[in-house]
């Protein structure tokens, strides 16, 4: 087994100070309801769609912070009966957007959380604070918050969900959150806010200013809480490269030769993952599309057999024998 990371422990001190800080006291409030699509809204990625036959509850408040509520989204499979079934694996949709922009609202994501919800598994789109008014940490202590309320008996039982499969999914910023919403933790996949299966597209993962461009540096920034020539103290924290350990969930990577974020940084987080054994599917497109602009069919098939793969059932269900006649 691989030695201790000291960075990590360091950081790891310095993390629940400032958890600590960022954290709101107020019971999530809010309203929420599900909504039909009319017909089907695409997106400027023609094979991202909104999908009228995947129920879909919106504006579920998973969190308050300051008495300010946080909300996601439900995209349920079509067949969903959680009484009549055993319980499935779910998955967590992050949006991306520079951590500054974005939402769970937006056409192209909220396609992405029905398809994956039309694929079989409960998929839940959720928001978070947003950079610069709310820096590093305040989205993945959202996102940390979400994966924690979604094991609470009374969520597991609504959705029909196995607390134990909670894979995650996200592109760009929602990239890196989900990345190190894969690696930040330690220890069993089936606890707190860790996640069993990790699909990043597109994400920054070092943004200690390691293969970035010179338009990307000021957005780092923003998001870190720092000046741009000054070295950022969190930046360290923020990169999912810093906290890879071999316990570490299942990663699908996905990066475009030619697109924004260099190819480098996708390159820097395989690296990582392999050094430790983590089990790690690396996909490189050809070309500049960025996030879920790549995605097609074929990335598709490719995304739900990483899913059917790595969040599987660890243990068979028990079929009680059938009395002959």
């Amino acid at each position: 087994m691989r030695a201790a990371n000291p960075t990590r422990a360091a950081l790891a001190a310095v993390l629940l100070g400032a958890v600590g800080a960022a954290a709101g006291g107020c019971a999530p409030t809010g309203d929420e309801a599900s909504v039909e699509v009319e017909g089907v809204v695409v997106s400027s990625n023609p094979h991202l769609a909104t999908d009228p036959t995947v129920p879909t509850t919106v504006d579920i408040s998973y969190r308050a912070v300051d008495g300010q509520p946080l909300f996601l989204d439900a995209c349920m499979p079509p067949d969903f009966a959680p009484r009549d079934a055993p319980a499935r694996p779910a998955v967590v949709v992050v949006h991306g957007g520079s951590w500054a922009r974005g939402s769970k609202n937006d056409v192209a994501w909220r396609a992405v959380c029905q398809w994956l919800g039309a694929s079989g598994s409960p998929t839940f789109a959720v928001d978070y604070r947003l950079a610069p008014a709310t820096p590093y940490p305040a989205a993945i202590d959202d996102l940390a918050a979400a994966v924690e309320w979604l094991r609470e008996p009374e969520q597991t039982e609504r959705f029909g969900i196995d607390p134990a499969r909670i894979g995650a999914f996200g592109g760009s910023a929602g990239g890196n959150l989900v990345a190190l919403l894969g690696t930040r933790g330690t220890g069993p996949l089936d606890e707190g806010s860790r996640v069993a299966a990790v699909v990043e597209l597109s994400g920054p993962i070092d943004l200690t200013g390691a293969a970035v461009t010179d338009d990307f540096v000021p957005v780092q920034a923003d998001y870190l809480g720092c000046v741009p020539t000054i070295e950022c103290p969190l930046a360290l924290a923020a990169s999912p490269s810093t906290w890879v350990d071999e316990t570490d969930p299942p990663f699908l990577v996905v990066h475009s030769t030619d697109e924004m974020i260099p190819l480098e940084q996708a390159r820097i987080l395989v690296r990582a993952l392999r050094g430790v054994g983590v089990d790690t599917t690396f996909v490189q497109v050809e070309g500049r599309l960025h996030s879920i602009a790549m995605i097609d069919d074929a990335l598709k098939e490719r995304v739900l057999d990483f899913y059917a793969r790595t969040l599987s059932p660890q243990k068979l269900p028990v079929v009680e024998p059938t009395p002959l006649e």
